[in-house]
């Protein structure tokens, strides 16, 4: 990790969403390695650098991690933490199945590709003008379209051509179409939050139902399904559904699903349920 990920980008650590994405711009455009031919090595690591802290700095769930001294980096993270005693408290993690049904990144695992291009290219359209020898071009879709793969009619150059874009690409992939290469950039999701080929939602327990056990339906890219939740489940407890993350672009299966249990407490009880709450507070429950 990036020694201090606010200094990189020039920022407080009370800074803005929107006042970190402006740093991140103005950093990457500062230091993008095509405008620094007399040091090109430098520039590329500086602009790893940038790029870096604003993948963490940028993701209110890295940041979390990163602000309380932990490594969002690590391997085998994801955007929840551990559930062992990680940032969203303590809570075990269990496996739930059933039957249902690549190319180097010019800029590595950019956070925002599409407004880089459109700054040093002019913008416009989301194909801008053309490069050097190979034109590099950016697109910006949405996440079930890179999850389930899409077909595009795109204006490149002067012909009007329809692309396939692969199921389970991700933002900072490319795909080299021979006379081109392409940038993908996939826009957020209200209810997904994607770490590799992995997906985390969360998912919100009755409090009853946390202790005595029962089944909950969730959401999945491929519809909704209904999932046993076990007695004594605790908060922050994560339940994988297995492959039923985004496809791998190898085309071998595809990543997991992991629900996040949050436990509802109630704020208002009747008078028989408080004697209950309180008989077992009594018995140190």
């Amino acid at each position: 990790m990036a020694a201090n990920y606010y200094e990189t980008l020039g920022i407080s650590k009370s800074a803005s969403a929107e006042e970190i994405k402006k740093a991140y711009r103005k950093q990457a455009l500062e230091w993008h390695p095509d405008k620094h031919a007399d040091n090109k090595a430098a520039a590329e690591a500086k602009f790893k650098e940038i790029n870096e802290a604003y993948q963490v700095l940028s993701s209110p769930q890295k940041k979390q991690i990163y602000d309380a001294g932990g490594n969002p980096n690590q391997a085998g993270g994801n955007p929840f933490g551990s559930a062992q005693g990680g940032p969203f408290g303590q809570g075990g993690t269990y496996s739930y199945s059933y039957n249902g049904q690549n190319g180097e990144n010019p800029f590595g695992d950019f956070g925002d590709p599409f407004d880089i291009f459109a700054q040093f290219f002019g913008g416009g359209s989301p194909f801008g003008a053309r490069g050097r020898a190979k034109p590099r071009y950016s697109i910006a879709i949405d996440f079930m379209e890179a999850v389930k793969g899409v077909s595009k009619t795109v204006d490149i150059g002067d012909k009007r051509r329809t692309i396939k874009i692969p199921a389970g690409v991700n933002t900072g992939n490319t795909i080299d179409f021979g006379d081109f290469t392409l940038s993908i950039t996939v826009s957020r999701h209200k209810t997904f939050e994607r770490q590799g080929d992995d997906i985390f939602i969360s998912a919100s327990v009755p409090f009853s139902m946390a202790i005595l056990g029962g089944e909950i339906v969730v959401p999945t890219t491929n519809g909704e399904i209904r999932i046993k939740v076990r007695k004594g489940t605790q908060a922050g407890t994560m339940i994988r559904l297995k492959g039923e993350g985004a496809p791998k672009l190898s085309g071998r299966g595809s990543g997991d699903e992991y629900v996040r249990v949050i436990i509802e407490t109630p704020n208002r009880l009747t008078r028989e349920q408080r004697r209950v709450i309180e008989e077992m507070k009594e018995e140190g429950l």
